[in-house]
């Protein structure tokens, strides 16, 4: 049944992006002085997850790199690699200049020396939950490297700037922002069609599915996507010949379960405490839920960054924030 299980992967790249023309356009026409040698101004993605920000940009860096001979790219997701040093690291690994850098004793200053003196090949940098970062202040270094061009990507515009100090901000003011809204329903099914006719047999799932996968997906791709990989590997594993409405029933909670699960484990040591108490609480007030952050956390941060950890554990629903500013309280999500 399954024919390329690549392309049922969340992070698989497709030949063509479906339903975000606009997007694409635009983040082209910022990019094009790249086909000049030129650095590009750096660009803002934003948006719910699961809306193709990470797609669209990998996909259109690609199809920069078949157009133009010299040209360096990598991807970072900085949720993962959130310290100054794990995200120079994976940059300077972008261009193969890792090999004597140590990471107890090489100095971060070294690491961002060496990337200012890499030559005038353009370098693309997408930075992916860039908002994660530790040291934001970074963004403002890398944004003064001649030759690199930066690719922000972030679910919430307003949470990125509010973390930043007005130098950083004032250079970033001027990035040109997309947004990217949630996917339809009829958007999603498109998606999906792409992925079975390259993934999968022909005669392995209904339209009449599809679209049962499509409307259970909170117009999310990550969600549809996972729900169409788990149902095809249960109908193949039980050696049925077509995905059932019943396979794919199953699949649906399997699936927003492992995305909720991948997210919790990336989640940085401050935004884990705070949403352990949440779910030990099930729901408790700001000042509360930070008297017991502050009990458990070494190296407590402010009101102000504990709520920017809030919005984005609310951005991927792990939680959910009910009332005003006066009678606000936090809760888990199931």
């Amino acid at each position: 049944m399954i024919t390329d299980a690549r392309v049922l992967q969340p992070e698989f790249i497709p030949r063509e992006v479906q339903h975000r023309d606009a997007e694409v356009n635009y983040l082209s026409s910022v990019l094009d002085p790249i086909t000049n040698g030129h650095r590009a101004d750096p660009a803002l993605l934003h948006g719910p997850s699961g809306a193709g920000k990470t797609c669209i940009a990998q996909y259109l860096v690609e199809q920069f790199r078949e157009a133009v001979v010299d040209l360096n790219y990598q991807y970072v997701n900085c949720w993962e690699d959130h310290s100054r040093f794990k995200t120079l690291y994976r940059l300077l690994d972008g261009i193969n200049q890792t090999v004597d850098i140590h990471r107890q004793s090489t100095p971060k200053d070294v690491l961002l020396e060496r990337l200012r003196d890499t030559g005038d090949t353009p370098y693309v940098a997408i930075l992916d939950e860039v908002d994660q970062l530790a040291d934001k202040s970074l963004l403002y270094d890398l944004y003064r490297i001649p030759n690199l061009t930066m690719i922000l990507i972030a679910n919430n515009e307003e949470g990125l700037f509010t973390a930043v100090g007005d130098r950083l901000r004032s250079r970033l003011t001027d990035c040109e922002r997309i947004h990217f809204r949630s996917y339809h329903e009829s958007e999603l099914l498109a998606i999906l069609q792409d992925r079975i006719h390259w993934g999968l047999r022909d005669d392995a799932i209904d339209t009449s599915e599809i679209e049962f996968i499509a409307a259970n997906a909170g117009g999310d791709a990550r969600v549809a996507i996972g729900i169409l990989r788990r149902a095809a590997r249960t109908t193949q594993n039980s050696q049925t010949d077509t995905i059932t409405p019943d396979s794919i029933r199953k699949a649906i909670p399997e699936a927003k379960s492992e995305i909720k699960q991948q997210t919790v484990d990336r989640l940085t040591p401050h935004q884990k405490i705070l949403y352990d108490i949440i779910t030990e609480h099930q729901e408790i007030p700001p000042q509360q839920l930070y008297d017991a952050y502050c009990d458990r956390a070494d190296d407590p941060k402010t009101k102000r960054m504990v709520r920017n950890y809030l919005s984005k554990l609310e951005h991927y629903n792990l939680i959910e924030a009910k009332g005003n500013t006066k009678d606000r309280t936090y809760r888990s999500v199931a």
